[in-house]
């Protein structure tokens, strides 16, 4: 094997990789402009409800030598295919989650980051918002923020979501400070929407899953609403199908003690499945003022009952 073949192979066996960010522009993948690569973080812990079985090395060769046993003891007519696609039959070696590293995402870095450190630092904070553009913008725009006031204003609340931000820069964050000089009551948590263009639906709940798990190390007391990642686009496009099998793996974790999950995306639909008038923006992805409604009213007894 060409020696830098064969770096690059113990670079994806040792878990050291390099990966192309998510583009950061609110909306996800394929919205706005690509960023530039950053250098994969460590991984993560990940919860056993929802990891992915991986193979080690040793199984891989045993796995593969069973396979080309078998190919070469073939006569039938599949033979010639079974030879001409033979490295594709082969088993590969796991491919690190980037989904579920410590990386900084570029939405991590500057002012917004040291602003949520900052106020993590000061402490008093009863309630943690975390996640991407659909929690962030619950304050953008007079309409909006009067829906946050309605069903937080009450409340010592941080809102750490970042517009664009994925699993492993909500991971990053809270590993450098923002998950810091704090123990909030309760957390309400939905990330996941912007590592769908990238990412397999269990790689994604595994990203989740390890946010949840660095939440209860972080706050151990704290006891986290984590949301089901709301419905994008219109029925039939494939990203809904994703979401869901992404959805249907994270809640596992729900334990009834540390972590409650909830599923309310069906409050935004009609019966056809498309968002009803109002709700969300014309990208079917964020929630307008009435959306927001929508998503306090579904949540609000919940949090009251997690946060005594």
């Amino acid at each position: 094997m060409p020696r830098a073949l064969l770096s690059v192979a113990l670079l994806i066996l040792t878990g050291h990789a390099f990966a192309q960010a998510p583009p950061g522009a609110p909306g996800g993948p394929g919205r706005g402009p690509a960023l530039p690569p950053v250098v994969t973080g460590p991984s993560a812990p990940v919860p056993p409800e929802v990891a992915i079985p991986r193979p080690t090395p040793g199984e891989v060769v045993k796995i593969n030598e069973a396979m080309m046993a078998w190919i070469n003891s073939d006569k039938s007519s599949a033979k010639p295919l079974l030879d001409k696609y033979q490295s594709l039959l082969m088993l590969q070696a796991p491919r690190l989650n980037v989904a579920a590293t410590y990386t900084q995402t570029q939405l991590r870095m500057g002012p917004r980051h040291l602003g949520f450190v900052e106020t993590a630092a000061k402490g008093n904070i009863d309630l943690l918002l975390d996640g991407d553009s659909i929690t962030d913008w619950w304050v953008q725009g007079e309409a909006n923020k009067a829906m946050f006031d309605k069903y937080f204003g009450g409340m010592r609340t941080a809102n750490f979501a970042i517009a664009g931000d994925t699993t492993q820069g909500v991971l990053w964050g809270l590993h450098n400070g923002e998950g810091q000089g704090f123990q909030p009551k309760a957390i309400m948590l939905m990330i996941g929407t912007n590592n769908s263009g990238t990412f397999t639906a269990p790689e994604i709940a595994e990203g989740v899953g390890a946010i949840v798990l660095e939440m209860r190390k972080d706050f151990p007391d704290a006891k986290i609403l984590l949301l089901a990642i709301f419905p994008r686009s219109i029925p039939g496009d494939p990203v809904r199908a994703k979401l869901a099998d992404v959805n249907k793996i994270i809640s596992k974790l729900d334990d009834q003690r540390h972590v409650f999950y909830m599923d309310i995306g069906d409050k935004f639909l009609d019966e056809k499945g498309f968002f009803l008038p109002d709700t969300f923006r014309g990208d079917n992805l964020h929630p307008q003022a009435k959306g927001y409604d929508i998503w306090g009213t579904a949540v609000k007894d919940k949090l009251a009952e997690l946060m005594k």
